[in-house]
């Protein structure tokens, strides 16, 4: 049976590769991606996790820090804050709690093209669904129900706009038919 080749000869060192750098780039690929900008900035690789998150003044395990309360621990009162913390780094809570704050951006909405499409689709052909369906811009081939079902999105999460459309659509129309 034939043997393999590269596995025969003898290890040579290679003077071109950097050690402390594969090793230092090989750690930082092997930790996690810390996705929390303000827990990334104020991160210490030196130090431990717990250590880091103590410094910022969070807890690395919540059930320690908020115990769960049976008939026996409501008998005693156990203080939350542990005396030895101190909180080297208030700036990422500060922080964290800012962005907390804020409110929330909705995620849920129709995509630009989706606006481009229902504009021209009602600009040309108003509510006739059917012509809107023969249209040549109707690229995905959407039937008149499914046309529909896209305006009746559009006008869900831009009623405005909509109104405003629609209104502009029918004076068009009207000055369509006073020139005829």
């Amino acid at each position: 049976m034939p043997k393999a080749h590269g596995k025969r000869g003898r290890k040579k060192f290679d003077y071109r590769l950097d050690r402390k750098k594969l090793r230092r780039k090989a750690r930082r690929k092997g930790a996690p991606r810390i996705t929390c900008e303000q827990i990334r900035n104020a991160w210490d690789d030196s130090k431990s996790v717990a250590r880091n998150l103590a410094e910022m003044g969070l807890a690395i395990d919540p059930n320690k820090t908020l115990p769960i309360q049976q008939a026996k621990m409501m008998e005693t009162e156990v203080d939350p804050t542990q005396p030895g913390v101190v909180i080297r780094k208030p700036y990422v809570l500060e922080g964290l709690l800012a962005e907390a704050s804020l409110p929330e951006k909705s995620s849920r909405g129709i995509s630009s093209d989706m606006v481009e499409y229902v504009h021209y689709m009602i600009s040309n052909h108003g509510k006739n669904y059917k012509a809107m369906a023969r249209d040549e811009k109707n690229y995905y081939q959407d039937t008149p129900k499914q046309i529909k079902r896209k305006i009746e999105l559009y006008q869900h999460y831009h009623p405005e706009d909509f109104s405003a459309l629609s209104a502009s659509c029918e004076h068009g129309e009207i000055e369509q038919k006073l020139s005829t």
